[in-house]
């Protein structure tokens, strides 16, 4: 009997395939904000201009965030793998 996922989180590669899509997502966005920024040019708009500034910077900092967490994932993933020796093991050679 094979074991049949919940949630999509029940793994570490399906939390990794979500964090990749939530990064390109958040990428996405902050292009979009970026050049509404580059559009806002009126300075009568000087107040959306920095409400839109504030997004980049919380964008970019969600950014960050996805990237750490993302990391920490596939560092998880390859010491689960390492621990339940789903890698094969190294090849070690037998000539002196």
């Amino acid at each position: 009997m094979s074991y049949q996922p919940e949630t999509p989180f029940d793994n570490i590669e399906s939390a990794v395939e979500y964090i990749n899509y939530l990064l390109e997502a958040t990428q996405e966005a902050h292009k979009q904000i970026e050049a509404e920024i580059e559009r806002t040019g009126d300075p009568e708009l000087a107040r959306r201009k920095q409400a839109l500034q504030l997004v980049s910077y919380k964008l970019a900092k969600l950014e960050s965030h996805i990237g750490s967490s993302r990391h920490i994932l596939k560092d998880l993933r390859t010491l689960r793998r390492l621990l339940l020796e789903e890698r094969g093991a190294p090849k070690t050679s037998s000539t002196l």
